[in-house]
């Protein structure tokens, strides 16, 4: 008995040793994995394959960012997803620092959508490269992986999310490194990232193969997506292999030919490197005897291949190939008596190849993330520093900073941080940005003392108001050979420096000085409050009318009988009449009425942040749009009332009017009259283009048609109002294609005298906003002015404000038009469809008004009414050019300066008229070497 006992406490402690010892192995093979499982609760180990997931509560520990969704139903297990509410335009990153430079890295999002989220899409990027774009309306509720493979270039790598529409999302995040003998870089270009398109383990019917049987946990897909047989064997082979021997055993062979074909590629011409692996599972075939000669998209690759040709049963082929759209890959049997066998193939790789996209000079990068570093320490919760993620410049800058394009990189040369309730010390660091010039700190809650530049500072300007600093002054700030202006006012405990050094006449300075800062405040405040107090009444006593009104109508029958609609039931736009009666007729519809009208909301004509839009006929004939607020909508009840109310009160023939809306069992509709001619955006490059192409003077008419609208708005009621989400898709045409500004949700009152002008959330589109208000978040008209000349520009070329897809030097439709505008080189950008149909003097006088209206700095932007101006005397040359051209030949032919210099004087006012100083009066200075 105790013999048996004894044996069996043997097995027992060998069973132990032996799982000690595989999790040793396993934790082994994983210890320079990263395999983050997204607001998961804790950490896990995958059943299948023994892979450790860990949380990624240490890259972002906010847990109201996490949702539960249920996967297909092949899979009913429940995971989460981790969103990014990101305002405006913006990015967030994974900065994982295990990779080491040199070493190549297989990278793995995964994306998981289900119906608790909004519809979005958002672009993902690896460093600032960009390799795909995902979105939730293709996904349709499976995952989605996008994995890429890269070659280190240093000891991080960040991997980042880039809102397009709608909130970023991701599930796991998966690291891994490739083995030497991967051999993904054969032709010794490592300056790309590869985008796996596909890996297929050919002749596989069962369960993918990826780690542990591939070490490097690249996943191989099953598929016997090629017309020919399957092959299964257990071949045994012990040579070095690139591919894992379980992959390899299974293959797909055809007597004469092998084909692989794509039709789902990518419209844009991209090149691709594809890789085949080939091991020979049949015994009986010899040297000679299974020879072909493999095609790609009908031309000759390589010719008389073997795989035995070698010495070896396993080969690999390389391939570098271009495709759009399709792709072909053929395997053909050579035609010889000698050869019995068909073509076989047993596993395959597509990469798409970027060019990896060059990055801040790496000594700003790191400036900069010690300046964040900083920062953090004292202020933890500040929303701007919750943007901060990634490369400071690219795609798009970090709030509050303003990057250039100097000797081919992007640096940071102007920190603007006014009045974002910042505290603890300036960041030294701030000095080792080499191209910085401008700095403003003003109205903070720094202290401590002002960081030492080095003399080799180019800083030109630097506002430090409204703090707490100590002194004293560095004397080094005096001797720096470009500082020009210089703010040191109200920092009571500051050591003011001697008057000689605050008297020089080289600065603009408020020699220390705090005037009625205090008085200033105390009044704004009061105004503040008395307005605010104001409001509150204002709403409640809307809110009670509403409600009241609501109830009172509550089980009457739609009779299609317009009623007088009372002003601000609940609203963000508040006016001094709030309860004077207007004379805009606003129906209030039934939801019984919006069914009847949709078809139970049959026909779908669009999406957007607030919703769906339906298609609709009311009982009088009209056709209709119906826009019914999404459940999971990232536009709220705000939205929904500030166009509802701004609607109400305002009517133009070129901004969408409001017929009437429905607000029953929680259901928030919106219903307009039916534009047959969709969106300007759709008529440029949308489906729409594609059927008909828009000439040149009916655009020159929906431009101008847009201005008048915005002019509207910016002169309504004397005050104004900014729209905050000017675009192209905002810009509707009716069936004489009339342009119509549409969606309100957004709009604001301009900012009065006494306003601070900061807006508490910046609003827009990627690739509309205006970068100064994005990173000053100070809004005013111009701001709509910025994104309107990107529309102008959109109307000159079809091309769309921003696309990741193509070369990095033409993302952004502004950056990549302005240096052809400047070179007088218009035929560049105008869209090729239309050239050749145009009045070359109208066309410039567009061109140069979108210049002039995407100035970096809004006080050299014109005013709509000027734009106005400008679009009706190009739409009036565009109409009448033969008549223009015979009124200017008998003054001595046409001199299109002359025209050039006439206009900037309406659209570009001079420096002294300006409503503010700008840092391009000073001469430009020679900059040092990126680091």
């Amino acid at each position: 008995m105790m013999e048996r006992l004894s044996i069996w406490a043997l097995v027992l402690v060998n069973l132990v040793a032996f799982c000690f010892l595989i999790l040793a192995q396993s934790s082994s093979a994983q210890k320079d994995f990263v395999s983050l499982s997204c607001c998961a609760n804790q950490n896990s180990t995958t059943d299948s394959n023994g892979i450790v997931w860990t949380t990624d509560d240490l890259y972002f520990p906010d847990r109201q960012t996490c949702h539960e969704i249920s996967r297909p139903v092949e899979n009913s297990k429940g995971i989460f997803i981790r969103t990014f509410d990101i305002t405006g335009s913006g990015k967030v990153c994974y900065h994982l620092t295990t990779v080491v430079p040199g070493q190549d890295y297989l990278v793995r999002g995964n994306f998981s959508f289900g119906d608790s989220l909004a519809l979005s899409s958002f672009g993902v990027l690896i460093g600032v490269t960009p390799i795909a774009l995902v979105s939730s309306a293709s996904s349709s509720g499976n995952d989605l992986a996008v994995e890429g493979i890269f070659r280190a270039q240093k000891g991080y790598v960040d991997f980042c999310l880039l809102k397009e529409e709608g909130n970023p999302y991701i599930s796991q995040l998966e690291l891994r490194p490739l083995s030497n003998d991967s051999d993904y870089y054969f032709n010794g270009d490592s300056r790309t990232v590869l985008k796996v398109i596909r890996r297929v383990n050919l002749g596989s019917t069962g369960e993918d193969i990826r780690y542990p049987d591939d070490p490097s946990d690249r996943i191989w897909k099953s598929g016997g997506d090629s017309i020919g047989g399957i092959i299964n064997a257990t071949t045994v082979f012990h040579g070095p292999t690139s591919v894992p021997i379980k992959v390899l055993q299974t293959a797909m062979v055809n007597p004469d030919q092998l084909v692989l074909l794509f039709n789902d590629f990518e419209k844009i011409q991209y090149n691709y490197t594809v890789f085949l692996y080939f091991l020979e599972l049949n015994n009986n075939v010899g040297v000679g005897k299974r020879v072909f000669d493999i095609y790609v998209n009908s031309e000759k690759t390589l010719s008389g291949f073997d795989i035995q040709g070698q010495g070896s049963i396993y080969r690999k082929v390389a391939m570098n190939v271009t495709a759009s759209g399709s792709l072909n890959l053929t395997l053909v049997k050579v035609s010889n008596e000698s050869v019995v066998f068909g073509p076989i193939c047993n596993a395959y790789e597509i990469l798409q190849v970027h060019s990896w996209a060059e990055e801040s000079p790496q000594g700003d990068v790191d400036a900069m993330l010690d300046v964040k570093n900083e920062l953090l320490q004292s202020n933890s919760e500040s929303e701007v520093l919750a943007t901060w993620w990634g490369d400071p410049c690219l795609p798009i800058n970090w709030q509050g900073l303003v990057c250039d394009y100097i000797k081919s990189f992007e640096v940071v040369t102007k920190i603007h941080l006014s009045s974002r309730n910042l505290s603890g010390s300036i960041p030294s660091s701030i000095a080792n940005l080499l191209y910085l010039n401008e700095v403003n700190l003003s109205y903070n809650h720094f202290t401590g003392m002002i960081p030492v530049f080095p003399t080799t500072s180019l800083l030109r300007s630097l506002d430090v108001r409204g703090n707490d600093l100590m002194g004293p002054i560095p004397e080094s700030l005096f001797s720096l050979p470009n500082l020009t202006t210089l703010y040191l006012g109200c920092n009571p405990n500051l050591i003011n420096a001697s008057p000689a050094s605050l008297n020089n006449s080289k600065f603009i300075t408020d020699y220390g000085e705090c005037i009625a800062l205090e008085s200033s405040n105390s009044k704004k405040g009061l105004v503040i409050g008395t307005v605010a107090c104001g409001s509150v009444v204002t709403i409640a006593l809307g809110i009670l009318i509403y409600c009241l009104y609501r109830r009172k109508f509550a089980f009457k029958r739609y009779d299609m009988k317009a009623y007088i609609i009372k002003k601000n039931a609940v609203s963000s736009i508040l006016s001094t009449e709030d309860f004077v009666l207007k004379s805009i007729s606003i129906q209030t519809f039934t939801l019984q009425c919006i069914e009847a009208a949709t078809q139970k909301y049959k026909t779908l004509i669009g999406e957007g942040g607030f919703g769906s839009v339906y298609r609709g006929t009311l009982p009088d004939g009209q056709e209709v749009a119906v826009k019914v607020r999404s459940a999971t909508s990232t536009q709220g009840t705000r939205e929904f009332e500030n166009e509802l109310n701004l609607l109400s009160m305002i009517r133009h023939e070129n901004l969408v009017p409001l017929l009437g809306f429905c607000c029953e069992n929680d259901q928030q509709i919106l219903v307009y009259p039916f534009m047959s001619n969709g969106s300007l955006q759709d008529r440029l490059y949308g489906e729409a283009s594609k059927r008909k192409i828009l000439d040149w003077p009916t655009r020159l008419s929906v431009a101008l048609g847009a201005a008048r609208g915005l002019t509207h708005l910016h002169t309504f009621s004397g005050r104004g109002i900014i729209h905050r989400d000017v675009k192209s898709s905002n810009i509707l045409l009716d069936q004489s294609m009339n342009a119509k500004v549409a969606d309100f949700g957004f709009s604001k009152y301009a900012p009065q005298e006494g306003d601070s002008g900061a807006s508490l959330e910046v609003r827009g589109t990627a690739g509309y906003l205006d970068p100064e208000y994005y990173s000053t978040q100070h809004l005013s008209a111009k701001s709509d002015v910025f994104s309107f000349g990107v529309v102008l520009l959109e109307i000159i070329s079809s091309r769309e404000p921003l696309n990741i897809h193509r070369p990095r030097n033409e993302w952004s439709l502004v950056e990549w038009a302005k240096p052809y505008i400047r070179e007088q080189k218009i035929e560049e950008i105008v869209d090729p469809n239309i050239k050749g149909m145009y009045h070359a003097e109208a066309m410039w006088r567009v061109v140069e008004v979108a210049l002039a209206c995407i100035e970096p700095f809004s006080a050299y932007r014109p005013s709509m009414a000027d734009i106005v101006r400008e679009l009706e005397d190009a739409l009036i040359i565009e109409n009448n050019a033969s008549e223009y051209l015979k009124s200017i030949d008998s003054f001595g032919g046409s001199n299109r300066f002359s025209i050039v210099i006439e206009k900037k004087a309406v659209l570009s006012p001079t420096r002294e008229q300006a409503a503010e100083p700008s840092p391009l009066s000073s001469q430009p200075l020679a900059p040092p070497e990126p680091r």
